[in-house]
């Protein structure tokens, strides 16, 4: 946090801060005080039908005083000791019953023993019940001002709230308590019959998604907001359609797990995405420091200027490893990634390496030099369709730069090589490349007896290469979304998933072994098109281009002999991977011909272990 300098104008900040706090605390203190007094003057004009004599009078009076030193006394004391409960808090309301209790338990235990009383056992008793009763009443109407108070201007967008649970219940809680928020609840909507009788902060369940229409022009509300917590893509898309055909605005509230090192903030409500209505949960298992063998550890990501590469070190980076090192070939893209983890980019760290892992010595003399105990090796050239037409590239690059880096951690702990459910069955330049990668990892694993396995899974939403990135471009151009056939399906997972998950894999899995991650119901590419069409602020034609060379018109995670099998994790599938000795790829000249390298690749993947041969693309 930012201080002013001691010369600066906003120095009596803090003090003026201390003096408000001070007067609420005497203010509370005061009221607390008067509050005993009132409920034993209550409890003695009770008892004597009121009839006081002033001698009775003074004793009443410093009993209550008696009682309320005490109360006071026990509340400072938990206050030093616990912290302050917020006032009109339910957990302000049990520590003022505690004190209180202890209060009037105090003044009975003086009383009980006494032959003649100076008042009756009942005044604390009754005196206490009303002092807490007075105590709560005026905190809780202090919180209703506030609240009221605090309620955001009526210019806000009247606003539903879809979906009763634990988010929403926040979500109300934030927009009704910041006097800037451009939301003002006035309704809630739950499918749940069960939740029609709730309520949340004063705000009734008015209807479900049958009633959103009705709701809407009732209440006059010109948004809703949507509770992302465990959504179901139809239904959705199914309230969003019933809301736009209103012309109110459509408006998402994260998953709940986003939010939970956070309280929820305005800020938080956003437009729909299109990960939203694809219907990617976000179902990873926690990952703890503990199982995830990076804490203290040096670990070196290769290809970490990539869409994988840079969210590898994002998230590796809170296990508080013992050193992290990312390596790139791309100087621009190191750049970038530096900004993104520590907001600036001198570039001066020894953190950033820039190599190429086509280059075998450079590889084995920084190997040699940082010595990592863990690599994730994401460094790959990707675009398929490119690939196809220079099958050499694919060769040096994802072949024999793997190999390189291979060779160079003979002496690593743990060695992760982020495959491609392309590899699966593989019938493209870009498949049968990282098949093969998948394959020397293994080999490598039985030669070191190390952990050297591979991750294997399909298309990550938003990265450089997605495709729904050259969709939403085509549509800024104003031109056609092109898509290679009406039938065409793909895997998706969002970046932050994947790599969560690949984490989680590489703590798990065994050396030699493919880990296929769980890449939930394909999707149909075309379906993803219509919606983005949809969306798009003018008309937006598809067109059908047809499949290109090396595609498949659904992937496979799966290839020939391998079993989904689940021993560990319920996301993450083991498959053997058979080895593959470095010395078969003398036949892999990157310089040969296109089509021969090709016809090669295949006959490696087909001849060295238990891969079926299968007709070639192109």
């Amino acid at each position: 946090m930012d201080h002013a300098s001691p010369a600066g104008p906003e120095r009596p900040v803090p003090h003026r801060d201390w003096v408000t706090r001070r007067t609420a605390t005497l203010a509370l203190i005061t009221f607390d005080v008067l509050a005993w007094v009132a409920g034993f003057m209550a409890a003695a004009w009770t008892r004597f039908e009121f009839d006081l004599t002033a001698p009775y009078t003074g004793l009443v009076l410093a009993s209550a005083l008696v009682c309320a030193v005490v109360h006071t006394g026990i509340s400072q004391l938990w206050l030093t000791v616990g912290g302050r409960h917020p006032v009109g808090s339910a957990d302000e309301a049990r520590c003022l019953a505690a004190t209180v209790t202890l209060a009037t338990a105090a003044m009975l235990a003086c009383l009980l023993p006494m032959a003649v009383r100076p008042v009756p056992a009942t005044t604390p008793l009754l005196g206490g019940a009303v002092a807490l009763l007075l105590m709560v009443a005026a905190r809780a109407g202090y919180r209703h001002h506030r609240d009221r108070r605090d309620r955001p201007v009526r210019s806000a967008s009247r606003t539903l709230v879809y979906g009763v649970d634990a988010a929403s219940e926040r979500l109300v809680r934030a927009l009704l308590s910041d006097p800037r928020s451009r939301y003002l609840p006035v309704g809630l909507l739950d499918d749940d019959p069960d939740r029609r009788p709730l309520r949340l902060h004063g705000l009734r369940v008015l209807g479900g998604r049958a009633d959103i229409q009705q709701v809407i022009r009732r209440t006059r509300a010109t948004t809703v907001i949507f509770s992302m917590a465990g959504t179901d893509a139809d239904l959705l898309r199914d309230v969003r359609g019933r809301t736009l055909e209103t012309g109110a605005a459509f408006k998402v509230l994260p998953p709940v797990r986003e939010l939970l090192e956070r309280p929820v903030a305005v800020t938080d409500v956003r437009d729909l995405q299109l990960t939203d209505l694809l219907g990617r949960a976000h179902r990873a298992a926690e990952l703890t420091v503990e199982a995830s063998g990076l804490a203290g550890r040096r670990v070196l990501v290769t290809g970490a200027g990539g869409s994988i590469g840079s969210e590898l070190c994002r998230q590796i980076a809170r296990y508080e490893p013992g050193e992290l090192m990312m390596l790139d070939r791309d100087e621009s893209a190191l750049h970038a990634l530096q900004m993104s983890l520590h907001g600036r980019a001198l570039l001066d760290g020894p953190e950033l390496i820039l190599a190429d892992i086509r280059d075998a010595e450079g590889i084995a003399r920084i190997m040699a030099d940082r010595r990592p105990d863990v690599v994730f090796h994401a460094a790959a050239l990707k675009h398929l369709t490119l690939l196809q037409r220079h099958p050499g590239e694919a060769v040096k690059t994802n072949v024999l730069g793997t190999l390189n880096v291979l060779e160079a951690c003979r002496d690593v702990a743990r060695f992760v090589n982020i495959s491609t459910d392309k590899a699966a069955r593989p019938v493209s330049v870009l498949g049968y490349s990282k098949r093969v990668t998948e394959r020397l990892t293994a080999h490598h694993a039985q030669q070191l007896g190390a952990a050297f396995l591979s991750v294997r899974f399909g298309n990550v939403l938003s990265s450089r290469g997605s495709v729904l990135n050259a969709f939403r471009a085509q549509i800024e151009a104003g031109r056609p979304i092109t898509v290679t056939h009406p039938d065409v399906t793909r895997y998706f997972m969002t970046v932050q998933e994947a790599v969560h998950l690949v984490l989680q894999a590489a703590s798990i899995g065994g050396g030699g072994e493919a880990l296929v991650l769980d890449m939930g119901e394909p999707v149909r590419i075309a379906d993803v098109a219509r919606r983005l069409a949809a969306e798009a602020p003018h008309p937006t034609e598809i067109v059908f281009t047809g499949l290109r060379p090396g595609e498949k018109l659904h992937e496979d995670l799966f290839g020939p002999g391998e079993a989904d099998s689940r021993p560990l994790h319920p996301l993450v599938s083991h498959v053997p991977v058979p080895a593959l000795a470095p010395e078969e790829l003398h036949a892999l000249d990157p310089y040969a011909d296109p089509e021969e390298l090709v016809k090669r690749l295949d006959a490696l993947c087909a001849r060295t272990g238990t891969d079926a041969a299968l007709p070639l693309r192109g």
